[in-house]
């Protein structure tokens, strides 16, 4: 059987993480806003027209346990803000209103 579309985005993502992580599976700061900016360039320009800078304390807000480190459970929160950020949009609010950017 092959896999369904909700199980494919879920590979996708695992993925999209592994691109950007260091030898111990974990994103430092410069590949996470690179990730970002390589991946959600819209939703970072929509950041900025909003007159918030996403990227700013993004590292800070979701390196949880402060090792300097993005772990796979804290990359999944940033997606969860974005993806927040994108049902709230079809909702009708502005693009990057949420409250957690």
């Amino acid at each position: 059987m092959s896999p369904t579309k909700a199980e494919k985005c879920m590979v996708d993502l695992v993925t999209l993480f592994h691109k950007y992580v260091k030898t111990d599976d974990a994103i430092d700061k410069t590949n996470l806003n690179l990730l970002m900016k390589e991946n959600f360039p819209n939703f970072l320009s929509a950041c900025d027209k909003s007159g918030k800078d996403y990227l700013a304390n993004l590292f800070e807000k979701k390196d949880k346990d402060g090792d300097k480190k993005i772990q796979f459970s804290e990359f999944l929160s940033t997606l969860g803000d974005i993806a927040t950020d994108y049902h709230e949009q079809s909702h009708g609010a502005k693009p990057c209103a949420g409250g957690n950017q």
